[in-house]
């Protein structure tokens, strides 16, 4: 009996922790980029899409957006499809984009609306160009060239940015109960279809839907110091130190420049969050410890 009464009494400290975070961001709009080892994995895939229907159940408006590249690289691998990258982003031709847009706003989607779903939640997925959601324009990326000398224009293909986003839609969707499960491909002014890196899409979702939060799965335990300790309740001022100084570099040095970007143009706060961790939503969420880096606009002084 002790064994059930201690099982019992643990729930309910959890929930009375959990209460003050139901209370403060009821109504609130939360942008969840899912990417990483939760999407491969079931067990976290499953848990993720517990977490997302348990925040609306609360009274939180979630919307996901997510990413793909594995599943896209595995599937050009099996089509005999040879594919690039500069500077970390998949160049881009035709080809290429028909694949991306199968992946994303096809299977991938669609296995994390149906999770989502399976879990008692109403989600809808769709991509950018539903409804005109993202308008984007060619990304254009210039580096150094030793013959040249000097920088020159590397043409990458259907690889955009965002140069709008369409709250309208998202209003509507989220007026309705549903959840909105975004695939990150946007349209031209000419109706080119282009492949935007989803980290950027949901920092730029955050950013007009003035959203309380903005949090990125990841494969790592956020952003670490020259010690490996994992870093958080940072200031945007830290943050910009922290880039000058070199603490943040490689691979996090976009993630963190989206996150930084969203804190400035008015998200509540910016959440670099462990994937790798069952529940890793809820945690950071709901719990004070939280399982990743936190980036605030409030003074932290």
């Amino acid at each position: 009996m002790s064994l059930k009464r201690d099982t019992a009494l643990n729930i309910a400290h959890v929930l009375t922790e959990a209460l003050p975070y139901i209370q403060r961001f009821t109504n609130r709009t939360i942008v969840v980029k899912f990417g990483g080892n939760a999407m491969v994995d079931p067990l976290l895939h499953e848990s993720f899409a517990r977490d997302i229907v348990l925040m609306k159940l609360v009274g939180m408006n979630p919307i996901v957006v997510h990413g793909g590249g594995p599943q896209i690289g595995a599937l050009l691998e099996q089509l005999n499809i040879s594919t690039e990258f500069v500077d970390g982003m998949r160049v881009t031709n035709s080809r290429t984009m028909d694949v991306v847009e199968m992946v994303l706003g096809g299977s991938v989607n669609k296995e994390i609306v149906s999770s989502i779903n399976r879990s008692g939640g109403k989600a809808i997925g769709v991509t950018g160009k539903d409804g005109q959601l993202i308008r984007a324009r060619k990304l254009e990326v210039s580096r150094f060239s030793p013959e040249l000398g000097a920088s020159e224009i590397v043409d990458i293909g259907q690889v955009g940015q965002v140069e709008q986003i369409d709250i309208e839609v998202l209003n509507l969707l989220q007026g309705s109960d549903f959840i909105p499960v975004i695939a990150p491909i946007g349209v031209g002014s000419d109706g080119a279809t282009y492949n935007i890196n989803a980290d950027l899409v949901a920092g730029k979702i955050a950013e007009v839907m003035q959203a309380e939060k903005l949090m990125l799965l990841t494969n790592v335990s956020g952003l670490l110091d020259q010690d490996g300790n994992t870093l958080t309740g940072l200031s945007t001022s830290q943050v910009d130190a922290l880039i000058a100084d070199g603490t943040v570099s490689g691979g996090m040095l976009p993630k963190i420049g989206c996150a930084l970007d969203a804190v400035k143009g008015g998200v509540a706060s910016a959440h670099i969050v462990d994937g790798r961790v069952p529940h890793a939503v809820l945690l950071e969420i709901f719990t004070d410890e939280g399982v990743g880096t936190l980036i605030t606009n409030k003074n932290l002084g």
